[in-house]
């Protein structure tokens, strides 16, 4: 097949393109018009039922819809019509209604709605100013606190950054973009919608923004805050205690790493918080420290889980969920014996970015369940077993399963004796094969067993013939503080060495073609596939994206600028040093491995300049590269037709330079 000119701009008419296409339709046509995706599972009290977040694709065009569903012993189902876009439900502690959230008034924007289950009526609420995130209802179930964003602030880099809200194009388009620091519409506030007099009110204070908050017994939260909103900000964010009828705020816990998932018993006698390093805002895994009434403080045992969820089951008993390893588990912590057991664990994972669940005051937790090989599915962990209650599997998933070939772990030793673990996938095909080596986001984040390995290019780069290894390199999350911590000030020093041994691993076990190595990945991924060309020049093909490729220029442009200076533990300002040190772009000479690079042009976490500042250089070094920068696109290239275009153009820059041999690809694709 004629592979398309990497340089055009329009590529829909070349048979790249629509082989691509062709690909993308066998595995979403048939799930066109029915519940095809989960997020959000919410457990119904009495157990009967997991209520969620529907996606809902009409077309390959632009981004699902998502609606108000349920999954029971019938089955799975829309509880609304899917006409707004609708999320985050959340059960009455009574339940018998379901508050979610809906952009119906104004789309992009959420606003509070209720179901009554027994009537199927929805019940509108006061509108805020602004777009809801997250909500939580009382103990008491008579109220619901609402974590509300102005519409100028900022989503978080693992959210795909841009605005919180996504609206319309206007007519007047023309207008400037106008940036003097902190806008009145860039805070995040908690509100309180009182049930019963169907009235709503903030309670958080002017000047403090709060990222998260919980409930906190019946008068008081718990709040992850900071005194401005720029999204660097939540990097030093403290907890505190907030009186609701008041507004008084009271510090609770203050420390130098980030802080997640607040939650306080139905008492308000402990607090729970997760502390870690970390890399974006809702990318939190790490240790569980618990408060007491008396301001006691503990770390508590999680057996060796970074974790990633918090729930009370009653005064006494606190629910975890994270990651150990490439190990999703559960477990319950007693404040009383001040012991913990596990209660579930598995290769198989639950939740999206990372493990999340809805937990029932027994112990047992709504989950939408997936793998590699398994399609999201409603389920229940209980018991130490997973019970699934509605798969939404359909036809174009077992296309995609009979495609993507196997996964399976690996683990190798670094150049300093550190062990490395991570996940091959392998296509049905005889080795040794072209490899892809996939650099995950953070640098604290970590691959899991989940569907589609977390992003639609591993099982299309599969289909096709191709390896793809996910390295949890030092840095990443579910090995514990330390090892995340091993990347802070070293970004782009010890981790290379991870990567590169994991290749020479599967090169001497003869599962990978030396002659034919790629590399690539996303934010931190793009950043470090960017920078192993500069270190090593084994490498046939690379394609970052959304990189960092020069700090210096990152630290001044983007919206996460605190990140820098503490991953890096340097000084921005300061002449030669790790800014420049550990810069892709200052090192462009050195490289010999052609490049396409990939950016969202509305992407504030790692704004397109980055990709255009290696690629001007690159070219200047006379090294083959092309960047390719999509408009209304962030941290991430999310909707289609775009999809098929970034994946046509990384699949065709792989298959140039490091091609898969025409007598081992699919007899379809030859």
């Amino acid at each position: 097949m004629t592979l398309p000119d990497p340089t055009a701009a329009d590529i829909r008419a070349t048979e790249a393109f629509r082989r691509t296409q062709r690909y993308f339709e066998a595995v979403q046509a048939p799930g066109f018009g029915r519940i095809s995706s989960a997020t959000t599972p919410a457990a119904a009290p009495d157990g009967s039922a997991i209520a969620f977040a529907g996606e809902v694709r009409e077309t390959l065009a632009g981004r699902p819809r998502t609606c108000l569903c349920l999954a029971d012993r019938d089955g799975a189902r829309q509880l609304t019509d899917g006409g707004a876009d609708e999320r985050r439900p959340r059960y009455a502690p009574h339940g018998r209604t379901i508050a979610f959230t809906s952009g119906r008034a104004q789309c992009g924007v959420q606003q509070l709605e209720l179901l009554d289950l027994a009537t199927g009526q929805r019940h509108t609420t006061p509108p805020i100013a602004g777009t809801v995130e997250y909500l939580h209802w009382s103990p008491s179930g008579n109220r619901i606190l609402l974590g509300v964003a102005g519409l100028g602030a900022d989503m978080s880099g693992g959210e795909g950054s841009g605005g919180v809200a996504r609206v319309e194009a206007r007519a007047d388009q023309w207008l400037p973009v106008v940036d003097a620091g902190a806008a009145a519409d860039d805070w995040r506030s908690v509100w309180i919608y009182d049930v019963e007099q169907r009235t709503v009110r903030q309670a958080s204070p002017e000047g403090l923004n709060v990222w998260e908050a919980a409930w906190c017994g019946a008068d008081a939260l718990v709040v992850v805050a900071s005194p401005m909103p720029d999204e660097g900000a939540w990097y030093s964010a403290d907890l505190l205690r907030l009186e609701i009828a008041s507004g008084r705020v009271e510090p609770i816990y203050r420390t130098d790493r980030q802080l997640g998932w607040p939650a306080a018993d139905p008492a308000g006698r402990h607090v729970a918080i997760v502390q870690a390093c970390c890399s974006d805002r809702w990318l939190v895994a790490g240790d569980v420290v618990l408060l007491g009434e008396s301001g006691e403080r503990s770390v508590i045992d999680t057996l060796g889980v970074d974790v990633t969820h918090l729930h009370w089951l009653d005064e006494h008993r606190l629910a975890f969920l994270g990651q150990r390893g490439l190990e999703t588990v559960s477990g319950v912590y007693d404040a009383t014996t001040d012991q913990t057991r596990e209660s579930w664990s598995s290769m198989s994972t639950c939740g999206d970015r990372y493990p999340v669940a809805s937990y029932l005051a027994d112990g047992s937790a709504a989950v939408v369940h997936h793998a590699y090989d398994i399609y999201p599915e409603l389920a229940w962990v209980r018991d130490g077993k997973t019970e699934v209650v509605a798969s939404l599997r359909h036809a174009g998933a077992d296309h995609l399963t009979s495609v993507a070939g196997a996964v399976v772990p690996v683990r190798w030793s670094a150049p300093d004796g550190w062990q490395i673990e991570g996940l091959l996938c392998t296509p049905d095909t005889p080795g040794p094969h072209p490899l892809v080596v996939y650099v995950h986001g953070g640098p604290v984040w970590a691959y899991r067993n989940r569907w589609e390995l977390g992003h639609y290019l591993t099982p299309l780069l599969v289909s096709r013939g191709y390896a793809v290894l996910h390295p949890n390199p030092r840095g990443s999350g579910g090995r514990g503080q330390e090892f995340a911590e091993a990347v802070f000030g070293d970004m782009g020093g010890a981790d290379t060495g991870d990567y590169l041994s994991g290749i020479d691993h599967l090169v001497a076990t003869g599962v990978v073609d030396p002659g034919r190595v790629g590399v690539t990945g996303q934010s931190y991924g793009g950043f470090m596939s960017s920078w192993l060309i500069t270190q090593d020049q084994r490498f046939a093909a690379a394609v970052p994206m959304a990189p960092v490729t020069n700090w210096y220029s990152q630290h001044n442009t983007s919206n996460i600028p605190y990140f820098d200076r503490i991953f890096l533990a340097a000084d921005p300002h300061a002449a030669g040093g790790l800014y420049h040190e550990r810069s892709p772009v200052m090192f462009a000479d050195r490289v010999r491995t052609p490049t396409l690079q990939t950016t969202g042009l509305d992407d504030r976490c790692t704004p397109p300049s980055q990709a255009i500042e290696l690629h001007q250089a690159l070219l200047a070094a006379h090294v083959e590269s092309v960047c390719v920068s999509y408009p209304g696109e962030g941290h991430g290239i999310k909707a289609f037709p775009a999809v098929i275009d970034h994946s046509t153009r990384v699949l065709d820059w792989f298959e140039r330079h490091m091609p898969v041999s025409a007598a081992i690809l699919p007899v379809s694709d030859r």
